[in-house]
């Protein structure tokens, strides 16, 4: 019988399995994910007695919905994969290598200094474009921020278990050349996590797909899926958090309708790029020295 887990491959492309296989592990966990979420915005609709629960402000139960439905997707796609394909699941986090905590700690740091100044720039040259009211705390911002620490690093995880430790190899899977195969999972992945996010501005659906392509990109190059989450963590819990410090105390609003997005995403976008370099660099060192 064939192994599922191909180790002469790069990570992305090292996947065997039917192409319907495949298939199913790119929309059951996304629709599961949606599915998921509205259930849990009407219940918290109910509790917070709200006329409209899918609106676009972020109350601290919403927030917690969200990051709760996209973790459980994360761990429904690569259970679904390991069933389909009789895939260990270790082999979905990283290979042919084993999952390093050491990684994940460094480009953890790495990250959080990227994004960081990168915010620090968009607040100097584009200050009105994230939304930002003024700064305040409240009861509602110190349970906000209570919640970013606990929960946004599990919805940043599930998120990259879900379109680059599950779906990018799935994709990969239905072509067999390594690099024809990694562009296949790439953009499927990059374009899936795009749509997911559910916007309709082409800056802010451009910058998803730059962000998907990217962390693909760091996945592949590492041969693993820690530097993609360290990087999803500290983008999301860097940016949670100033979003919600500059909220005046408030709920603050995630609005990706049309002309929500404007130009100064693409500092945002130069910084994920900056991370792929930060990998490539960091990872073609640890060769080089390992060689040595």
């Amino acid at each position: 019988m064939t192994s599922p887990v191909d180790g002469s491959r790069p990570f992305g492309a090292h996947l065997r399995m039917s192409w319907w296989k495949a298939l199913l592990v790119i929309i059951v966990p996304s629709l599961g994910m949606v599915v998921l979420q509205v259930v849990l915005y009407q219940l918290v609709g109910v509790v917070e007695g709200s006329d409209d629960p899918l609106a676009a402000t972020f109350t601290p139960l919403k927030f917690l919905a969200v990051n709760v439905s996209v973790g459980a997707a994360g761990a429904l796609a690569i259970g679904l994969l390991v069933w389909l394909a009789k895939v260990p699941w270790r082999r979905l986090i990283s290979a042919p290598r084993a999952f390093d905590p050491r990684r994940l700690t460094e480009y953890l740091l790495g990250a959080a200094l990227l994004v960081g100044a990168g915010i620090g720039v968009v607040a100097l040259v584009a200050p009105d474009a994230p939304g930002w009211t003024a700064f305040g705390v409240s009861a509602t911002t110190i349970v906000m921020l209570i919640l970013i620490l606990l929960t946004t690093p599990l919805q940043a995880a599930g998120e990259e278990l879900m379109f680059r430790g599950a779906v990018l190899p799935a994709a990969a899977s239905w072509v067999r050349p390594v690099r024809p195969a990694l562009a296949v999972g790439l953009m499927v992945a990059s374009l899936a996590f795009a749509v997911m996010h559910g916007s309709t501005d082409p800056w802010l659906f451009g910058y998803y797909a730059v962000f998907g392509l990217c962390t693909g990109l760091m996945a592949i190059i590492s041969r693993g899926i820690e530097a993609p989450v360290a990087f999803h963590v500290a983008n999301n819990v860097v940016a949670t958090t100033v979003n919600t410090l500059m909220a005046d105390g408030e709920a603050f609003p995630l609005d990706r309708s049309t002309d929500t997005g404007d130009a100064s995403l693409l500092i945002l976008a130069a910084v994920n790029v900056g991370m792929v370099v930060l990998v490539w660099l960091r990872e073609r060192r640890r060769r080089t020295r390992k060689a040595a």
